[in-house]
């Protein structure tokens, strides 16, 4: 049988081609596909909207009535008017070009085609915004991923999204504007050896759980991120540069976008140091200590960072004043499937007390979001930046001796009751008072913040939205040798407004501790052990809501003076 073909048009100025076969399967068309570009700012379309002509149906041959017909030339002055008036781009998109060919008459009364192009809004709520394609107004098919092909298309989209390796850490002097301070959304640029700009990098995971390690941070934008990474303790230990400390702390940024910017080095506000069984350490670092990954025997590596968080502080002006990051260096196994990294960026304006606080409720609070706590001064209510530093409870674990620290907290969440603790050795009892001073702090935690706010959003400026915890300690009063056994808080919560709405507020908290009333031996029932126990309960003490009705309505008739006359 004989061949035949089929031309489907297209709103591209290139109509595309299919051939089919009776007797064989359908021949799929090649379309040329390039690869994404890997910068991150969107491509204009390379098709005019002007060079567009549907109405050109034969090639090299000047169609009647075409105004568009870049063929017709003298045959323009006996045209009778425009089969296509206007030519226009894609209809999804929220403004677009409309070219607008239209006849007139010239003085010796022969036709003469004008074009005019104008923007056109497109006012539908589901528009699209910009478009990156090369090709202008064509959009082929995406490739299918198979087996074969999914490597080189994962690589191609994760290096469009996280930028190219070959670009990673270069900023064009064009990119550099004039305004000093950077703007929300920017990306910040360091400053590397030789006067080097580069872009500063906050590890986050792809597609996958894995990490990539060139996803810009943005400006004023707050991120929280967790990835994975495969590691051969043999190999990437000591080599892997996403494992030491100096990748995250040796970096220095520009204040702003402009090329006389200030650089601002990263200080080390923290170094904490974990252990293989999850406690965390508090380390004291010196003047050339050695902090970088070091493989200790085959199946374990130290000092190998786990989590990384970043506190940017600004002014007004957009400019960076300085720079502080915590690191977490822990210990990784060859057992281990693969490694977990944290990484989080917050920033905080300068000279401003509202950026430190940490809000859990807008204006309530929120069942599951840690209590709003700090400390009173003469100026008011001052809240640490770490929101770690918060009203706590100790975090338990099995046979945790009281005393043997260090001990992990875990902040109180809002409406939901726990109970932890550890464990006493009368052994270690002797001294009554050094150990009942150091099982307060066990129990209250190393951060004791006593005012605990209102509302989740409480301001520090007001110090009256701010409850002071209530206790009746007092080991003055005690016998000889008080201990605490027990700490536990008693948070008395109501809702507030509207019944529509309700929004939880705290109205009371109270610290209520137990000592030992006798001696500590006949506590223990014979045994050389006691458990020391804190908890906490959230208890309603709103007024349950009860439907309320209007009055019956009373009629309030008066009469006229001299309704009755002349009767009375």
């Amino acid at each position: 049988m004989d061949n035949y073909t089929t031309t489907q048009p297209t709103e591209s100025t290139t109509p595309t081609t299919l051939s089919y076969s009776s007797t064989e399967e359908p021949v799929q068309p090649t379309l040329s596909t390039e690869p994404l570009p890997t910068s991150d700012r969107l491509l204009t379309p390379v098709t005019n909207v002007d060079s567009l002509c549907p109405c050109d149906e034969h090639k090299d041959v000047c169609d009647i009535n075409c105004c568009c017909d870049r063929e017709c030339g003298e045959e323009v002055s006996l045209f009778t008017g425009c089969s296509v008036v206007t030519v226009s781009g894609n209809k999804q998109l929220c403004s677009r070009d409309a070219a607008s060919h239209s006849l007139r008459s010239t003085v010796d009364g022969y036709s003469e085609v004008q074009l005019s192009v104008q923007k056109e809004t497109n006012y539908d709520v589901f528009c699209i915004q910009s478009q990156n394609r090369v090709d202008g107004f064509s959009h082929p098919s995406p490739a299918l991923p198979t087996s074969s092909n999914f490597d080189s298309l994962f690589k191609q989209f994760s290096s469009f999204i996280f930028g190219s390796e070959e670009n990673s850490g270069q900023v064009s002097s064009a990119e550099l504007l004039t305004v000093s301070g950077y703007q929300y959304g920017d990306l910040m640029v360091t400053a590397g050896d030789s006067g080097k700009r580069g872009i500063f990098w906050l590890p986050a995971p792809t597609v996958t759980a894995d990490c990539a390690d060139t996803s810009p941070a943005a400006f004023l934008q707050d991120q929280s991120n967790r990835c994975s990474r495969d590691v051969v303790l043999e190999q990437d230990c000591s080599t892997l540069l996403a494992l030491s400390i100096d990748t995250y702390t040796n970096i220095q940024l520009f204040a702003g976008k402009n090329k006389v910017a200030d650089v601002v080095p990263v200080e080390v506000a923290s170094v904490f140091l974990q252990s293989v069984d999850g406690t965390q350490t508090v380390l004291q670092i010196s003047d050339g200590e050695n902090l970088n990954p070091l493989l200790l025997n085959p199946t374990l590596c130290a000092n190998v960072v786990l989590k990384v968080v970043y506190v940017m502080r600004y002014n007004p002006a957009g400019e960076i004043v300085n720079v502080k990051v915590s690191v977490v260096l822990g210990f990784v196994h060859e057992a281990a499937v693969s490694m977990e990294q944290e990484f989080l960026i917050t920033f905080a304006q300068e000279d401003e007390e509202e950026a430190a606080v940490h809000y859990s409720g807008n204006p309530g609070y929120v069942v599951g979001l840690p209590l709003v706590s700090g400390t009173r001064t003469a100026d008011g209510i001052v809240q640490s930046v770490d929101p770690r530093e918060t009203l706590s409870l100790l975090h338990s674990t099995e046979d945790k001796d009281c005393l043997l620290g260090p001990h992990q907290h875990f902040p109180v969440l809002f409406g939901l009751d726990s109970v932890s603790g550890c464990t006493l050795r009368l052994l270690d009892a002797d001294n009554c008072s050094l150990v009942s001073h150091v099982l307060l702090d066990v129990l209250r935690g190393p951060n004791y913040t006593p005012y605990v706010a209102s509302f989740g959003n409480s301001p520090l400026g007001y110090p009256l939205d701010w409850l002071p915890v209530k206790n009746n300690f007092n080991p003055g009063e005690a016998q000889s040798c008080s201990i605490p056994l027990s700490l536990h808080l008693e948070i008395e919560w109501t809702k507030y407004g509207s019944l529509v709405n309700p929004q939880t507020q705290i109205v009371n908290i109270r610290e209520i501790i137990q000592t030992n009333t006798t001696s500590l031996e006949l506590l223990s029932g014979g045994s050389s052990i006691l458990s020391v126990r804190s908890s906490v309960a959230f208890i309603p003490v709103s007024a349950p809501a009860r439907p309320g009705y209007r009055a019956t309505p009373t009629i309030d008739a008066k009469l006229p003076f001299d309704f009755f006359f002349p009767f009375v």
